[in-house]
């Protein structure tokens, strides 16, 4: 049931003297996008028929047949807190038609919603809980961002070391000012580095609060003159910026995963999950870690997960199991990065999950000891194998999983599969400052 109707936008846009709406949506590899009206449009709006030219957005479709429609979903309107208080700005996250009235089958949203509806038929519902991670850099004399810090603060350090820690309070004030609950936010390990952690939520809404999320990051960052970076690996030899995933399924009101008598307290329905996710994540990898940088972070030695196993004891497997003793129990998948398209990342995660229960796939035996320590030999006698290496592995391993193909649809799959190629071509191609500083000189 819808939260608002038609008449509480009217009544809500005149009360709050809003003069301008953005019409936001989500493109295929994660960029926010939008269209701005004033309220005098209001009722096109809502009526579903604001237009714009989907040939002009990378991955949606092609010029004979570009006429897309937004269709607003009026549950996620809400005002911009750092817009004027006269003569606001308001915004609606939309979904995106075709003009016959037909879900676009290139949207990100639409595709999230697809596995939504699958698991609702079978009776569960997914929620997730992200921990989004970020860099705070200076900016140049240009206002450009650099990847320079005076900072030299580390894991959960306070101010005046955390330099950062005045603009990371007001991104959380005005997050929960447009209706979001942070649960948690902290300095990461590397200098300039940051956490926001979200409260459990619905998985389209926690979606659209991941993508409300960087816009209000990056807007106060910059009020605060810096910049705001989600990039995966932006400086070398420090940790990268992950998003871990926590999810756990419900019927009802009851958080199927949990299971008392367990001594880990993790039902039968949580090891199938586990272990639809293993099957499929080379595949899922290349979503929920979609650039070339993305594999920078996937390295040893920087806590981020490189092989494919999981535990309840600690941090080096791909998949962790928190130590829950009561119906908050839940998986955390600790591969996916701050770059992914959370719409399609959660799609891939939960149809993975819902694959595995339905076929209870079974997960390999865990892995309690510290996999980073182990040797060549003794990873190959577990049978624990590697993430992909990079985006080209990843990409590859999607094309060659019909299951995840199918999860995103033929149209999503052909444009996304193209365009990582492309980009790995491009990265390939280039010679990077690496490559001059080593061989320019003694060659």
């Amino acid at each position: 049931m819808s939260k608002y109707t038609k008449e509480d936008i009217y009544r809500m846009i005149e009360e709050e003297d809003v003069e301008f709406i953005r019409l936001q949506f989500t493109d295929l590899f994660g960029s926010l996008k939008n269209i701005a009206v004033t309220t005098s449009q209001l009722e096109r709006v809502l009526d579903n028929k604001i237009a714009f030219d989907g040939a002009s957005i990378e991955g949606f479709v092609r010029i004979e047949k570009s006429d897309l429609f937004l269709h607003p979903d009026i549950d996620t309107f809400c005002i911009f807190p750092w817009r004027p208080q006269h003569g606001k700005v308001a915004r609606f996250i939309c979904d995106v038609y075709y003009a016959d009235g037909t879900p676009f089958a290139g949207d990100p949203r639409y595709i999230l919603k697809k596995v939504i509806k699958e698991a609702d038929e079978m009776g569960y519902r997914l929620e997730v809980g992200p921990e989004c991670e970020f860099f705070l850099f200076h900016t140049d004399d240009q206002g450009r961002p650099t990847t320079v810090t005076h900072e030299e603060a580390g894991y959960f350090d306070v101010g005046p070391m955390d330099l950062g820690e005045n603009a990371r309070r007001d991104m959380i004030l005005t997050l929960e000012e447009m209706g979001y609950v942070v649960e948690t936010s902290h300095h990461e390990d590397a200098p300039a580095q940051h956490e926001i952690d979200f409260r459990y939520d619905e998985a389209l809404k926690t979606a659209d609060g991941i993508m409300t999320a960087r816009l209000a990051v990056k807007t106060i960052a910059k009020r605060h003159g810096l910049h705001a970076s989600f990039m995966p690996k932006p400086l070398s030899g420090v940790n990268g910026s992950g998003m871990h995933i926590n999810m756990s399924l419900t019927k009802g009101d009851v958080n199927v995963f949990y299971d008392p008598e367990s001594p880990i307290h993790l039902s039968q329905e949580g090891y199938y999950f586990i272990g639809g996710i293993m099957k499929h994540i080379r595949a899922i990898t290349a979503l929920t870690n979609p650039l070339v940088n993305s594999y920078k972070r996937l390295v040893p030695g920087y806590e981020a997960p490189v092989y494919i196993a999981w535990s309840a004891t600690n941090r080096s497997p791909l998949i962790r199991i928190p130590a829950m003793n009561d119906a908050r129990q839940r998986i955390e998948l600790r591969s996916p990065d701050s770059a992914a398209n959370p719409y399609l990342a959660l799609a891939v995660c939960m149809a993975a999950g819902l694959d595995g229960i339905r076929n209870r796939i079974l997960p390999p035996e865990n892995v309690d000891a510290n996999i980073f320590a182990m040797s060549d030999e003794e990873l190959t006698e577990r049978g624990i194998e590697c993430l992909p290496g990079n985006l080209l592995e990843a990409v590859n391993a999607l094309e060659a999983d019909p299951y995840i193909c199918d999860v995103l649809g033929p149209h999503a799959t052909r444009r996304f599969i193209r365009s990582k190629k492309k980009e790995w071509e491009e990265y390939r191609a280039a010679v990077s400052n690496w490559e001059i500083e080593r061989y320019l000189s003694r060659i």
